[in-house]
């Protein structure tokens, strides 16, 4: 018996994990701006945050699922992880923000080669 698992490619593994990394690192990063306040607190940059981690879940959910919808959810999800890993580069001196850019890059790479996988 043939495992769906057994059907990915190495790439959409990678991109699966680059996914829920990223998609954590945004929620833990919410949590974290909320409690600094000021710019991190900004509405426009915990909405950016909140977005980015719900397209990088449901990227990495409909990848699981052996879903042909991957395609449009990773390409939504390159888009908003280049726009969340800007919105974190504007606040300077946070780690936490840092290393949630990085995420946010990481899977936007992912994201947008896997969004050009047939």
């Amino acid at each position: 018996m043939t495992h769906l698992h057994d059907l990915r490619s190495p790439e959409m593994h990678a991109c699966i994990r680059a996914c829920l990394a990223c998609a954590q690192v945004c929620t833990e990063s919410v949590t974290h701006c909320l409690l600094r306040g000021g710019a991190h607190a900004e509405a426009n940059h915990i909405a950016t945050l909140l977005s980015c981690a719900d397209i990088c879940q449901v990227s990495a959910n409909a990848m699981l699922r052996g879903s042909h919808t991957h395609l449009h959810t990773c390409r939504a999800c390159s888009e908003i992880c280049r726009a969340c890993a800007a919105s974190c580069d504007t606040i300077l001196d946070d780690d936490l923000l840092k290393r949630c850019a990085d995420e946010c890059r990481k899977c936007c790479e992912s994201t947008a080669a896997m969004s050009r996988v047939t």
